[in-house]
């Protein structure tokens, strides 16, 4: 078996664990959300008392469920395009604009996650604190991460496209 069939696989692999992992903290979040939602409710209307930090949590979690969905789509390319020039273009100029595209996208959530990664350090520094006591930066550090992480998949998809059309190959 060649070195390229051993990356091949290899980055298979890591694909797919990739996803798992990330599919399996969507259901986790998601699945949180809910029963911490209709716990909120019931002790609403039955005790006319509820948990005191559940509505922040269930913010949060919203952001963490959000970023999550966002790197999710990415793996699956299921977010909203506008891909007009795709289906005009022939062969390889095909494969350059999406190359092009997908630096750009890479560009733009790599200067997300920078932005990101300022207003944590900024939440850290001056000592944030969300759900009374939790240091406000390990709750908003998937601002970052997830941005890197499209970033990150946008840049590899980029190299492909370029390898591919200096090889010749379609998209």
């Amino acid at each position: 078996m060649s070195d390229s069939d051993h990356q091949s696989r290899f980055l298979k692999l890591a694909d797919r664990i990739g996803s798992i992992i990330e599919s399996a903290l969507l259901v986790f979040v998601l699945s949180a959300m809910i029963l911490l939602a209709a716990g909120q409710i019931l002790m609403r209307n039955l005790l006319d008392s509820g948990v005191a930090w559940g509505d922040e949590a269930l913010r949060i979690m919203l952001l963490w469920l959000v970023m999550l969905g966002a790197v999710a789509a990415s793996r699956e390319r299921r977010h909203i395009v506008i891909d007009v020039l795709s289906r005009l273009l022939p062969g390889v100029l095909k494969t350059l604009t999406a190359a092009a595209v997908d630096c750009l996208t890479a560009v733009v959530t790599g200067l997300l996650a920078w932005f990101s990664w300022q207003f944590v350090s900024d939440s850290r520094i001056y000592g944030d604190v969300l759900l009374n006591t939790v240091p406000a930066w390990t709750l908003q550090i998937i601002l970052p991460v997830g941005f890197a992480l499209i970033s990150y998949r946008y840049l590899v998809w980029c190299v492909r496209h370029l390898r591919d059309a200096l090889h010749g190959v379609d998209r």
